[in-house]
């Protein structure tokens, strides 16, 4: 009776509050075991095995003789382990995915009538998937790609899958041209060459003789291809979709994704030792923040424009290389989405997930953005090769509301219906259509007319725009990663006719882009422009418009350099104090042994040894004082580089006591100067104070600019990001990293 009642007061609790974010976890719990100690090992038919060691064979006591193949528990083992894997995805093949809510905080009733979008009441159960995108599942994290950002949210009305990237707009206007934009970006055909790498003749031949891609290269060689971590990515449904609300009044909509933490990426020379010493660096990211209660959140947005004003702007709604400037379209941010739970099994759930553009809910329709109507029909048709006719009744992919329909049979079917028809309509009246007013989908009644053909509307034929107005948009820094990714792309490309083309189409967005490009690549020096540059810039398309919500260390690695004979004063204040910050300290030694202190008592055991981990790897660089500790780091080559690769990657380094000299002289420019007395120096992100005592370190720090304490100094550094003065000035060019 007490489960009957427990199970009828949480059917009421769903219907009038809708699906939480337990529902789905509950939902897993049917098909979830329990690794322990008292579960014995079986069979896949429930037999108890006595070995998992030895495969039945003839023996004796001095002979091994055949195996037999009457052994039925060693053939499962290997025929399960032969068939382990299914296709990987074509793209996204490689990436890593996390539970969580999503919760409105302002209804949108007044554009879509979709509950989802104006029950504030609701806590929405999600499950978000982060990709790459040309790589295989082997590949690197830190390759600079597009990253696809996939939401699926188990509504009470069923399925909603946010299909969507890091970056706003795509290579391609019509799904036609997939085959051939993913063709080019995949390892050359002949020699499979190279992996995870847009950095080859293929792909740039590509983009100019498809010069829709101009927008979209732009924003591929910017600092969006190559995040900091998948917690610091904005997500984009890059698609043009639709909103229809209560009245039957039909909008067109944008949906976006901006993290709490900031819009950050790493610097190129970062990512490329990263995708070697460190190449699930993304995975273990995301895992780490949630595992330490650090969940990451995005602001949830829609940009709406009414049908009345679809056509009352210089570029197609419709066209996916295209973004609404938001200047124009402002951004109505209405809800959150948190990511709180890691998976409990990564292949059931985080690669069996699968999203279509197509499941929507009411109040949520598609408009006729050519690319959208090609995704609709691949991303349904591209999971019967990987997870077979049945995908939907995964796990990972099932909803939470009711499923009820005549769908039948095909391969690992799980689901029993009931009952002796599997038609409609049917005697019975079984399982008849739902009505509008019960919640079932209606399109909208769009008025078509046109002529059938093979042909683009005037506005989707013009390509150069946006791609100006992107790069008028960025910061200098920007800019000049823009100009070395680019160089760096087309130094890859051993075909004179490929990079010297791509200077070219280059005169097509900026004059002084396209000669600083062929300055470093080759080709002929452009002399003039293609086209002017129209010189407008719009909003939120700089990363430096996206610092965060407030200045916080929560969740960054900080590096703790430690000898024996180390400060135990200034250690145990900056760990605890980083700690306390909800950052992550590692210590990090010159060796993985205890490690003394000055004390002769106090003593640590390092998370790392200087050799098996690097600086890219973390976000600052704390190094205590200690005579001896820094007698001892100032003789080894790899502490020494610890500092300078730090500098050189433009992060806050932090030192305290002796260690304020040994940095000024790692680093050894003029411009970086230490402090030699209890006052605290600050140049270019490298924070130092001379002489310390117990009091040189509050207990409480508030992270501010300008502040007198140590900690609050370094930690406002740290808060930064980078320190992109160090970069303008040319000082990270100067050492050797």
């Amino acid at each position: 009776m007490a489960s009957i009642m427990s199970s009828t007061a949480q059917k009421v609790q769903h219907a009038v509050m809708g699906p939480r974010e337990g529902d789905k976890t509950a939902d897993f719990l049917k098909d979830t075991k329990e690794m322990t100690p008292n579960a014995r090992l079986t069979t896949d038919y429930g037999v108890k095995q006595t070995s998992a060691d030895d495969w039945l064979k003839v023996v004796s006591q001095d002979k091994t003789g055949p195996a037999l193949l009457e052994d039925p528990f060693a053939r499962e083992r290997i025929h399960r382990f032969d068939h382990e894997r299914i296709p990987e995805r074509v793209v996204h093949a490689r990436g890593s995915g996390a539970f969580g809510k999503f919760k409105l905080f302002e209804s949108a009733e007044d554009v879509t009538l979709a509950k989802v979008l104006t029950d504030t009441s609701r806590e929405t159960p999600v499950f978000v998937r982060f990709s790459t995108v040309l790589g295989s599942r082997g590949s690197a994290d830190t390759v600079r790609d597009v990253r696809g950002f996939a939401v699926k949210m188990y509504t009470e009305e069923g399925n909603w899958d946010i299909v969507g990237n890091d970056i706003p707009v795509f290579f391609i206007q019509d799904s036609i041209k997939f085959p051939d934009v993913i063709h080019a970006g995949k390892p050359e055909p002949h020699n499979e060459v190279p992996q995870a790498q847009t950095a080859h003749n293929n792909f740039w031949d590509f983009q100019f003789n498809h010069t829709e891609a101009t927008h979209m290269f732009m924003w591929a060689m910017s600092d969006r291809g190559i995040p900091r971590s998948y917690r610091m990515m904005q997500g984009f449904g890059v698609n043009t979709f639709t909103l229809i609300n209560a009245q039957g009044v039909r909008s067109f909509c944008k949906f976006h994704w901006t993290p709490e933490l900031g819009v950050h990426s790493l610097v190129w020379d970062e990512a490329l030792k990263l995708a070697g010493q460190d190449p699930d660096f993304h995975r273990k990211d995301l895992w780490e923040a949630i595992e330490n209660g650090v969940y990451p959140k995005w602001k949830f947005g829609i940009q709406v424009i009414s049908e009345a004003d679809e056509h009352k702007f210089d570029f197609d709604i419709l066209d996916a290389t295209k973004i609404w400037p938001e200047d124009l379209v402002p951004v109505r941010y209405i809800g959150e989405l948190e990511l709180n739970r890691n998976p409990d099994e990564f292949f059931p759930q985080t690669e069996q997930v699968a999203f279509c553009t197509s499941h929507v809910v009411p109040g949520i329709g598609f408009s006729n953005d050519p690319l959208l109507q090609g995704r609709n029909f691949s991303y349904f048709d591209t999971q019967l090769s990987r997870l077979g006719t049945n995908w939907q009744e995964l796990p990972i992919n099932r909803p939470v509301c009711p499923v009820m329909n005549f769908n039948r049979d095909g391969a690992m079917r799980h689901t029993i219906t009931r009952g002796t028809v599997n038609y409609w309509p049917n005697r019975f009246e079984a399982c008849p259509p739902a009505s509008h007013a019960e919640g079932g989908y209606v399109e909208f009644a769009e008025k078509v007319a046109g002529i059938k053909a093979r042909a683009r509307s005037v506005k989707f034929q013009e390509h150069y725009n946006q791609a100006q107005l992107f790069w008028n948009s960025m910061s200098q820094v920007e800019k000049n990663h823009m100009i070395n990714a680019l160089a760096f792309e087309l130094d890859h490309c051993e075909d004179p006719v490929v990079y010297g083309r791509m200077v070219t189409r280059l005169t097509d967005i900026d004059l002084g882009l396209a000669q600083s490009v062929s300055a470093m690549v080759g080709g002929e020096m452009p002399q003039k422009a293609t086209r002017p540059n129209h010189g407008r810039k719009a909003p939120a398309l700089s990363q430096t418009e996206f610092p965060g919500t407030k200045p916080t260390i929560a969740s960054r690695r900080i590096a703790i350099l430690i000898a024996d004979g180390y400060d135990a004063v200034a250690f145990s204040a900056a760990y605890a104090a980083i700690s306390a910050g909800l950052a992550i300290p590692l210590v990090i030694g010159t060796k993985r042994n205890k490690i003394v202190a000055a004390d002769g008592t106090t003593s640590v055991t390092p998370h790392h040894h200087l050799e098996g981990f690097r600086s890219t790897m973390v976000d600052a660089l704390f190094i205590p004082g200690g005579e001896q500790s820094i007698k001892t780091l100032s003789k080894n080559g790899r502490a020494l580089h610890w500092v300078r690769e730090a500098f050189g990657h433009l992060k806050a380094i932090g030192a305290t006591g002796e260690a304020a000299a040994f940095v000024q002289i790692a680093i050894a420019l003029p411009q970086i100067t230490a402090s030699v007395s209890g006052d605290v120096l600050e140049r270019y992100g490298v924070v130092t104070v001379g002489q310390v005592k117990p009091t040189s370190f509050s207990e409480a720090v508030t992270i501010a600019k300008g502040a007198k304490g140590f900690l609050e100094n370094f930690f406002y550094a740290i808060a930064q990001h980078r320190n992109w003065d160090r970069e303008l000035d040319g000082l990270n060019t100067q050492i050797a990293y």
